[in-house]
């Protein structure tokens, strides 16, 4: 019988993973689908793109398959004596029932024969179409690469994207994305993708989020953190501020004796997580930095060197 590479068939090496196959035939069933190409041998090519992923895409079939060992596609070949067992043929083989594996012409009639591939020739179907009612193929999926504000990902927001359609035309599509998308999130949209042929579904539509930089916070995961700017007075007595979060201000309340770099956690005042409810969000951090005046007035200096010679307080007595 004649061999036939189905890796070589969808551009393959031996030991492509489950989704490097996938994506092989996707590629090629676009290129050659009957419905859509206009090349000479498009639906010839089709039919064997189909026939080696219908095999390569199942593990047992490509397991037996793979048993075969490798020819020179066209080359004569018979299986190894072993291979019907090896394919869960129980005792068929050659000779067994009058079946013998020279009576078939290549590997497609062989995997009929035993229930191990599709039909040779046959045509893709949908439904309960007939095998002459024409080729079916569900739609690619797409990738987009869309950067939305942290406004955006912390109360949901709706995009309007430009994708380049099969024929290379611009098609607009509107996709929403929900509150709680944060950098590096990768999020499917349902049937927003490629159009399907021949009645199939089309694809789906896969966005990759970028979170644009803010003028005041910074994004971990769902956590939020902020600079908070204290004057040393303010840092030494407590003050009662005015702080900034994605829901509008808050009075935050600092304990006399802030120290520069200290945390203040806002519990609940971080990016929401999608899927929960209004109050399952990250958290806000306040992140306390002591400020000073680059230019203090006459009063200030006076003040400030009357402060200098009234404090005991060594910041460095630890150098000692």
């Amino acid at each position: 019988m004649k061999y036939k590479d189905y890796y070589e068939v969808l551009g393959l090496a031996r030991g492509a993973s489950e989704d490097e196959v996938k994506k092989a035939y996707r590629k090629l069933a676009r290129k050659y689908h009957p419905d859509v190409s206009k090349l000479k041998d498009a639906e010839e090519r089709f039919k064997e793109i189909a026939e080696a992923y219908a095999t390569l895409k199942d593990a047992d079939k490509r397991a037996a398959y793979d048993n075969l060992g490798a020819h020179q596609p066209g080359a004569e070949f018979n299986p190894p004596p072993d291979w019907a067992g090896f394919a869960g043929m129980g005792g068929a083989g050659p000779g067994a029932g009058g079946v013998h594996f020279e009576d078939f012409a290549d590997l497609s009639e062989l995997f009929e024969q035993f229930g191990l591939g599709g039909r040779r020739g046959g045509r893709a179907r949908t439904g309960g179409a007939s095998a002459g009612a024409g080729f079916a193929m569900p739609g690619a999926d797409y990738e987009a690469q869309v950067r939305i504000t942290l406004e955006d990902a912390a109360r949901g927001t709706e995009l309007s994207l430009n994708l380049a359609g099969a024929d290379g035309a611009p098609r607009p599509v509107t996709v929403r994305v929900p509150k709680g998308a944060t950098s590096g999130q990768r999020l499917r949209v349902a049937g927003k993708g490629g159009p399907g042929a021949g009645g199939a579904p089309a694809g789906d539509l896969y966005l990759h989020i970028e979170l644009a930089p803010h003028a005041l916070f910074r994004v971990d995961g769902h956590d939020l953190s902020i600079d908070l700017p204290l004057t040393p007075s303010e840092a030494v007595l407590g003050a009662q501020v005015d702080l900034p979060t994605l829901d509008g201000k808050v009075q935050l309340k600092v304990k006399p004796g802030a120290r520069s770099g200290q945390k203040m956690r806002l519990a609940g005042k971080g990016l929401p997580k999608a899927g929960k409810g209004e109050t399952q969000a990250g958290d806000l951090y306040a992140v306390v930095q002591i400020m000073v005046p680059a230019a203090p007035g006459e009063r200030e200096k006076a003040l400030y060197e009357e402060l200098a010679q009234a404090s005991q307080y060594d910041p460095r007595a630890h150098f000692a």
